[in-house]
């Protein structure tokens, strides 16, 4: 009885372990045939009934692979971080967890565990890469461009909808491809979960509201039908067909398909690869010579590669494929081409440095053959999937596809890039009080002629409308101050802007000093380090030309009085004639000498610089000669030693 016993328990631990073996072997069978949504219960199925460590651990990173083959980056960053780090998992656990987690738009914690990956595969250039991505992205998303993205719900559905492509060319047509319920394969996709993709078609109505799309009947079949490109007259189509059979992919060609009175033509494969090859995503040149497509050839860089092919005229053969080259291709995967009629030409990557899954690029063809590549950064952009953009003609207007809001289908989004506007935003302030100015009038004065007024009213502020490429002035003016300017310009601005400005203006009530006026010992000579201030009051009277001045100059009380006053009246006349030979009118001005009869009375400003100071304390030689020691003495001398001007008359006029 014993004997039967243990027999009965080895026969059924042998069924057991041979049925596990059994569900773990459809799980890698449905793997290697591309069923990875099927893949994934068979997996978790395995894991659940193993208790081998190793096993589990393997059982796990198949289930996270699955979902991200799926496009299911929040689930397969859960699962990869069951076992990333671990000793007895794959080390790329680790960096495909980074990758989830990057995707997933947490770009911090990504570039913690590139940097973990980093420490396990050292050679690994792709850490690297990982990292600068997530810099990036956080910089991009801080700094966006300025474009202005949103999805359109009219054309998205519960399923996948992707890859539009307008269809008119007055843009009220528009072509996409949808695994939506309507599509005609009705099998569901082992890859995906969902129905076989087929083409479908929406108008824009007079409300500018798309229609519901339906599905185009004359291309679709029972297999995967989309990403479709027009000829430049919208008369022909390309687009990819996919034969998928349960457990074998069966290639994916090019159709083609000429549009007639009834609709379109029969389609027929366009024979640019051996059948054994896979061609997808065709995107026609505006001149109808250039075919670009997505392929996986031997002379590829890695994953799917873009390639094209060329023919002399519309009526001759298609030239062999060539390879784009390493500017666009990399060892990532590169798809869905397009190019528009100024040669400029976009595609998606996962290769390149980007903000999440797949990005979309721009690349501009240079004088020696390469291609200048750049990111089109967010929001074009997100840490999403974001591929298959299109655009209305030359206008920075279109659509793309995305699955930014965290689904695992794809949406269509519009773009368009607005007018940029500017406009500027000031505040008139008094120069040595810092309160503003009431009831000044601002005027505008602009490189493409225009001028335009306006009152700071009570609060002192004024506010302007600004056109682009433009070089402005803004002129305050008030009864009692010098006319105060501000400039700026909106030349070479790619970003609507509002800027921030403010007027200082002058009051005349007092004498204004000059600073910085420098002559050397017992010299009337002006030092140069005096042109930067003088240089600046000749703009002060070209902004003011009905004022008069006085220049008034000033010495310490180091020197007999009729000295002192003679050397001040030499040197506030070399201030007078360097005026002059600056241009301003002789009639404007006059020059006198004040020696050491008018001392410096400080305020709040020399107060605030210098603790010996009061506000309100006259700098005459009694005040210095009691002052503690020759360098604070020498600070008192230097600060009499000073150049002003004052305001003589506000309504002189040239003859």
């Amino acid at each position: 009885m014993v004997r039967t016993v243990v027999l009965l328990l080895i026969f059924l631990i042998s069924l057991t372990a041979y049925s596990q073996k059994r569900k773990a072997q459809k799980a890698y069978d449905a793997w290697e045939a591309g069923e990875y949504f099927e893949a994934i219960d068979f997996f978790k199925d395995s894991y659940s009934k193993t208790r081998d460590r190793n096993e589990k651990t393997e059982y796990v990173f198949m289930v996270a692979e699955c979902y991200r083959l799926t496009n299911d980056s929040r689930s397969a960053e859960l699962w990869y971080k069951k076992i990333s780090g671990r000793d007895n998992a794959r080390p790329e656990a680790t960096y495909w967890y980074a990758q989830s987690l990057k995707k997933n738009g947490k770009y911090e914690d990504a570039i913690s565990a590139f940097v973990e990956y980093k420490q396990i595969v050292p050679s690994d250039a792709r850490a690297d890469l990982g990292i600068r991505s997530c810099e990036l992205a956080i910089e991009w998303m801080e700094s966006p461009q300025p474009y202005e993205v949103e999805d359109i719900k009219d054309l998205n559905s519960r399923r996948s909808d992707f890859c539009p492509a307008y269809a008119r060319d007055d843009y009220g047509m528009v072509y996409l491809t949808s695994s939506r319920e309507e599509a005609t394969g009705k099998r569901e996709h082992g890859a995906t979960g969902e129905n076989f993709t087929d083409i479908f078609e929406s108008r824009l109505d007079k409300k500018e509201r798309w229609s519901t799309p339906v599905p185009v009947t004359d291309l679709n079949t029972e297999f995967e039908d989309g990403a479709v490109s027009f000829t430049s007259d919208f008369r022909e189509i390309y687009y990819t067909l996919c034969e998928m059979g349960k457990r074998e992919n069966r290639g994916c060609v090019i159709m083609t398909a000429k549009r007639n009175a009834d609709g379109w033509s029969k389609p027929e494969r366009l024979d640019i690869l051996p059948d054994s090859l896979v061609a997808a995503h065709p995107a026609i040149s505006p001149d109808g010579l250039t075919l670009y497509f997505v392929s996986q050839l031997s002379d590829g860089y890695g994953g799917k590669d873009i390639y094209y092919v060329t023919r002399p005229s519309l009526n001759d053969d298609w030239s062999r494929p060539r390879n784009m080259g390493p500017d666009i291709n990399t060892t990532g995967d590169e798809l869905f081409p397009y190019v528009r009629t100024d040669g400029t030409f976009y595609f998606a990557s996962n290769g390149h440095i980007g903000m999440g899954g797949l990005d979309i690029y721009k690349a501009e063809p240079q004088p020696d053959g390469r291609w200048m590549v750049d990111n089109m950064r967010y929001p074009i952009n997100s840490s999403a999937d974001d591929f298959g953009i299109s655009f209305q003609g030359e206008s920075e207007t279109g659509m793309f596809s995305s699955t930014r809001k965290g689904r695992t289908n794809d949406e269509i989004y519009y773009f368009e890039l607005p007018p940029l506007r500017f406009s500027v935003r000031g505040l008139v302030k008094d120069e040595k009080t810092g309160e503003p100015i009431p009831d000044a009038v601002v005027q505008l004065i602009a490189s493409d002629g225009t001028t335009i007024r306006d009152n700071t009213g009570e609060s002192g502020e004024f506010r302007f409308m600004l056109n682009e490429d433009v070089d402005y002035i803004f002129l305050a003016s008030k009864d009692g101050y010098l006319n105060g300017k501000e400039k700026e310009t909106t030349r070479g601005q790619d970003k609507s802007k509002e800027y921030l400005t403010t007027i200082l203006m002058t009051s005349i009530d007092k004498p204004i000093e000059l600073p910085n006026i420098l002559y050397d010992f017992n010299k009337w000579d002006l030092r140069p380090e005096s042109m930067v201030s003088l240089d600046k009051l000749v703009e002060t009277l070209n902004d003011n030309p009905n004022v008069t001045i006085e220049l008034m100059s000033h010495t310490d009380s180091r020197d007999t009085e009729e000295y002192n006053m003679e050397l001040s009246q030499k040197r506030a006349q070399s201030v007078v004639e360097y005026l002059i030979d600056k241009g301003i009118d002789q009639n404007r001005l006059s020059a006198r000498g004040y020696g050491e009869s008018s001392p410096k009375i400080v305020d709040e400003q020399l107060a605030s610089e210098y603790d010996f100071m009061r506000v309100g304390f006259i700098l005459n030689e009694q005040f210095i000669n009691g002052l503690p020691n020759e360098e604070l003495k020498e600070i008192a001398h230097q600060i009499n030693r000073r150049t002003e001007f004052r305001v003589l008359s506000t309504d002189y006029e040239s003859e």
